[in-house]
């Protein structure tokens, strides 16, 4: 590094915001995530031995995502590098790659590669990781704010630990504007700033969790509020409350977070609510909850609660998904209003969830059964021989494009799974089968 690359560092960790300023570099001044960073815990215990795997964390903003990524890169042996997925593409991460391995061979040491936002990456990019995740080449740290089950493809989770970090409660948010307005070194004790009580319990509680939102008020509040006559800036609650408009995610005034309201959103919607669906949909869009959230959590209750009583539910809650893709907001909260309403007024069943769940538990716990020899596929190369597909009857060929046939394994051919409800669709569904069977099996059950 020379002169002017040092003197560029300096005066941008200067000039950088307080959150910024005041990540800690150790583990004892992280605040929060106890969960998971407590003293007994596997992440704990891995950073402190330097032993660190792939892994992806996942939770809200100004939860500590990249804070934790830079105490790791601040305690470990390893090679640390960082990109973001919003600007970078695989010609960086090839970049990557090639020093990777030439510090792997000329110097033994590994390379921990920080993606923030990995979510941003396509199937693609996150594909082309793989292999170099997989033989060791580069150590992953993913962050992201969407649920990684939906966002990252399904072979780096598998080779990653996942870690989901908590919105920091009230406390936590107090003790980290205290030392924002008291730490002279990263923080604003130069100023010379005093917080209020209520001010500092205003602002802890309206950040809701995120340390970013509080931090970045108070910064604003210290550094544009005039000093009293005793030569002190006083952040009250008047300047805390024009420092931050709302609620970061502003689901109520008691505190309740993100999921207690997607929660009462979907028990809404499967109670046959639609006044109080679209209630706590607005809640969620006015705190500026992502609208690919809301649209996948729909389409889970148009199949969980609504299924075959009403097969239009799916088709309207997918539409909806991805309607608001391509709108985006403000329009696409009338999609999710419509979308969120029809799912409410819907005829309800579980029929869908009883009949997988219980089948599940059937292929868990028990022998996997034998498919009937004249289900399996004929068009293979010796089938014939093996009996595959002989004695199949084709259904098209027979009276109502139906016959009679055993398609369950002999060793549970009288286990009933899917039991239509008395709602909706799903009675056309039971007259279906007593017309073409005399009834519908397990209905009675």
């Amino acid at each position: 590094m020379d002169l002017f690359d040092y003197m560029r560092d300096s005066n941008m960790k200067k000039e950088a915001p307080l959150a910024s300023r005041l990540r800690p570099s150790t583990l004892e001044e992280v605040v929060g995530q106890s969960h998971i960073i407590g003293k007994d815990k596997l992440l704990y215990r891995a950073i402190k031995a330097d032993k660190i795997s792939s892994i992806i964390f996942y939770g809200p903003p100004g939860t500590g995502k990249t804070t934790l990524a830079k105490v790791i890169a601040n305690t470990t042996s390893s090679i640390f590098t960082q990109i973001n997925a919003t600007a970078s593409g695989k010609k960086d991460m090839e970049a990557v790659v090639v020093e990777a391995k030439n510090n792997l061979a000329g110097y033994g040491k590994r390379t921990i590669l920080f993606i923030d936002e990995i979510h941003r990456f396509n199937k693609g990019q996150q594909d082309y990781l793989l292999p170099f995740v997989e033989d060791g080449t580069v150590i992953l740290i993913g962050a992201t704010t969407e649920n990684p089950y939906f966002e990252v493809n399904s072979a780096l989770l598998s080779r990653s630990i996942i870690f989901e970090l908590k919105p920091l409660d009230k406390e936590d948010i107090k003790i980290l504007l205290n030392r924002a307005v008291c730490d002279r070194e990263k923080g604003l004790g130069v100023y010379n700033a005093v917080m209020e009580e209520d001010a500092l319990e205003f602002l802890a509680d309206i950040a809701n969790g995120d340390a970013r939102a509080a931090l970045n008020a108070v910064e604003i509040g210290v550094l544009t509020t005039e000093r009293s006559e005793d030569g002190v800036i006083h952040i009250t609650l008047s300047v805390a409350s024009e420092c931050i408009q709302k609620r970061v995610l502003k689901y109520d005034k008691d505190g309740d977070n993100h999921y207690d309201t997607i929660s009462a959103f979907i028990k809404s919607m499967r109670g046959s609510d639609p006044d109080a669906a679209i209630y706590y949909l607005a809640r969620m869009l006015y705190a500026g909850e992502e609208v690919a959230f809301v649209a996948r959590r729909i389409m889970i209750c148009a199949s969980e609660d609504v299924s075959n009583a009403d097969p239009n539910a799916l088709v309207v809650a997918t539409s909806a998904a991805l309607a608001v893709e391509r709108l985006g907001m403000p329009e696409a909260q009338i999609v999710l209003a419509q979308a969120a309403a029809y799912i409410a007024c819907a005829p309800k069943s579980n029929s869908a969830v009883c009949a997988i769940g219980e089948a599940m538990k059937v292929v868990e716990n028990e022998k996997t059964a034998t498919i009937p020899a004249y289900l399996m596929d004929a068009h293979y190369k010796g089938a014939a021989k093996l009996g595959h597909g002989l004695g199949y009857q084709y259904a098209h060929n027979f009276e109502n494009h139906y016959v009679e046939q055993q398609y369950l394994p002999d060793e549970i051919k009288d286990r009933v799974f899917y039991v239509p409800s008395d709602n909706g669709y799903e009675v056309n569904i039971q007259e279906y089968f007593k017309k073409i069977k005399g009834g519908f099996p397990g209905q009675n059950h």
